[in-house]
Order: C-alpha cells, then sequence, then structure tokens
C-alpha cells in the first residue's frame, strides 16, 4: 500500500505543472482580469449589483456551472495528455532501471498511473474548481455589499448554492471518468509501446476502425458505419433532461435531483464492460513493458 501511494505521488509531483501549477496561473489571470474591470470602470459597480438582485441565485448557479464545466473541459483534455505521456515517462527519462529495481511490478506501476489519473489529479483540478467559484462567489458578493443590497442572509443563501453547485461538478467529474475510463487506459496502454505517438494513433484510431468496417461491409461512407455510431455514443457524456428542464424555469438548482438524474441516464453496463476492457488493455501493457525491458 505504501508503494502504490509513493508511485501515485509521484505521479502528482511529476505532473503538477498540469494538474495545480497551470490551474491555479489561470484562476488568478481570471480573478485579477475581474478585478481590473471593476478598478478601472470597465463595469459599473452599481449595474452589476443591482443585477445581482434581480435573480442573485440563477446568476451565481449558472456561473458556478458555468465554470464547472469549464474546468471539465480542461480536465479531460489534460488526462488525455497524461495517459500518453505519464505512461511512457520512465522511458524516456531512464527511470525504467531504478523501478525495475524495486520490489515493484510493471503491472503495478501502470495501475498506479491509471490511479492517479482517476484519483488525485482530478481531485486538485476540483479544488482549483471549488476556489475559482468561491473567488466568483466572492467577487459577486463584494459588488452588491458596495451597491449597498448584500447582507449577512444574502451570503448564507449564496453559500447554500455554492454547496449545491460543487456537489454537482463533483458528481459530473466522478461520472466523466468511469465513462472516460476505457480511453484514458487505452491511450495510456499505447504510450507504452509508441510513447507520443499515442496522441494522434489514439486520435486518428476511430476513423481507422470505422473506414475498415466500411470497406469491408459497405456503406454510404466511413462516418455511417456501426462503430462509428458506438465512438459517438462513447465519446460524450449521457445527458441529464434535468438540466435543461431547469435552465428554462426559475426553479433553484437542486445538486441531488440532478446526481440522481445524472446516474440513471448512465449506461451502466458500458461502464462495466469499460473498466474490463481498461483492465485488460493495461495488463497487456505491461506484459509488454516488462518483456521490451528485460530484453
Amino acid at each position: 500500500m505504501k508503494a502504490s501511494i509513493a508511485l501515485v505521488h509521484r505521479e502528482f509531483i511529476e505532473h503538477r505543472g498540469a494538474f495545480l501549477i497551470g490551474p491555479l496561473i489561470l484562476v488568478g489571470i481570471l480573478f485579477g482580469a475581474t478585478i481590473l474591470a471593476f478598478t478601472v470602470g470597465r463595469l459599473d459597480m452599481r449595474f452589476s449589483g443591482a443585477m445581482a438582485t434581480v435573480a442573485p441565485m440563477r446568476v451565481y448557479e449558472v456561473g458556478f456551472l458555468g465554470f464547472g464545466l469549464a474546468w471539465s473541459l480542461y480536465l479531460i483534455a489534460v488526462l488525455f495528455f497524461y495517459c500518453a505521456d505519464g505512461f511512457a515517462a520512465d522511458k524516456r527519462n531512464n527511470a525504467m532501471l531504478f523501478w525495475k529495481s524495486m520490489p515493484v511490478s510493471d503491472l503495478k506501476v501502470l495501475l498506479t498511473k491509471l490511479g492517479a489519473a482517476l484519483t488525485i489529479l482530478p481531485g486538485v483540478v476540483y479544488a482549483v474548481a471549488l476556489l475559482s467559484g468561491l473567488l466568483l462567489f466572492g467577487v459577486a458578493f463584494v459588488t452588491t455589499l458596495i451597491n449597498g443590497t448584500g447582507n449577512v442572509a444574502f451570503l448564507g443563501s449564496i453559500a447554500g448554492v455554492y454547496g449545491q453547485v460543487a456537489l454537482a461538478i463533483l458528481a459530473v467529474l466522478a461520472c466523466g471518468l468511469l465513462w472516460y475510463l476505457p480511453f484514458m487506459a487505452l491511450v495510456g496502454a499505447m504510450a507504452t509501446a509508441v510513447g507520443r505517438w499515442a496522441i494522434p494513433i489514439s486520435l486518428l484510431l476511430p476513423s481507422l476502425i470505422s473506414t475498415m468496417e466500411w470497406v469491408t461491409l459497405g456503406g454510404f461512407h466511413p462516418f455511417v458505419t456501426k462503430s462509428w455510431e458506438f465512438f459517438e455514443y462513447r465519446a460524450s457524456l449521457p445527458a441529464t433532461p434535468y438540466a435543461d428542464a431547469w435552465f428554462g424555469s426559475n426553479r433553484p438548482f437542486d445538486a441531488m435531483a440532478f446526481t440522481t438524474d445524472l446516474i440513471s441516464h448512465m449506461d451502466w453496463l458500458q461502464v462495466g464492460i469499460g473498466a474490463v476492457f481498461a483492465l485488460v488493455v493495461i495488463y497487456i501493457a505491461s506484459e509488454y513493458r516488462r518483456r521490451v525491458n528485460d530484453n
């Protein structure tokens, strides 16, 4: 267990630039731009405060949910590059012989890399997303105070919205990581063999498979095939009717209702198949890594 924790910690240290330092810099720039917009007169403080009193909860809900969506997209992109880079990093930086000298199997090393991609690395980005939401609410509340419309009760309402949206973002991240697990494992497994070339190969792989089906079985064109339909289905997180219904209403956001709706629309059979597929490809990659390095 200690070895696994150490290996996961190593992944965080080696990739903290993309998962911690970079996001913090982005939050700092965004926060600075917001403060600057108010201080140099680009935004009218009185007008902003008045807008926040018209439908304050909706303003905060939509704003924080927008931040959550942006950070989710950032996390997906960064995890893709992490799997293509992190699974091949030992070979590239000549650390392979060091890890081979320790009582840690190749399978365990690769599983801890995948575990880091599912736990600590997304957790850090989630913490930064919470920080960005906190700064957003802080700026908005100060605006209402300056405008003369803010009070302690209003701050309590904002805190309630913050908790609801934070829970919803956590649910989306958890379900998204489970849904995209086979993609992360496949990219990481390919990276053990071809290194960073796993990035273009993984992007082209669905097109190649669909083209092969079109050539062998026929069809209108390569992007109207069963395999392409499956890739499109697995590439997008299941829709949540609650989110669409809520956005067009004046009801407060209910994180439990949203989470329940999201979980109920997840194809858990596909999630299970994806988990098995991920373990299989990671095992194959570990065997390749072990045999190549032994030679």
